[in-house]
């Protein structure tokens, strides 16, 4: 069965933040994710940074990974101030 990160709030500008300041292009990020075994090609990766496609959890965790950076780091700028 594979688990969804439903995105009510897009995460994308995060992604791309975080790929862009890896020196990353979309493409070079992607062949990094095959080799942790993901199957995401670039154009769905473009989906997932623009808001129009979910993210699955293995290829968030895959990201996770590449980057080297917290879960938190995906979601920086998304939780409202509690003020």
């Amino acid at each position: 069965m594979t688990q969804w990160f439903l995105q009510d709030i897009s995460i994308g500008e995060n992604l791309r933040r975080i790929r862009e300041n890896a020196g990353y292009s979309q493409a070079q990020l992607t062949a990094k994710l095959r080799l942790t075994g993901s199957n995401m090609s670039r154009s769905t990766y473009s989906k997932i940074e623009t808001g129009s496609r979910n993210i699955r959890i293995s290829d968030l965790i895959a990201l996770k990974l590449i980057y080297e950076v917290d879960f938190s780091e995906f979601f920086i700028g998304l939780i409202p101030d509690e003020n």
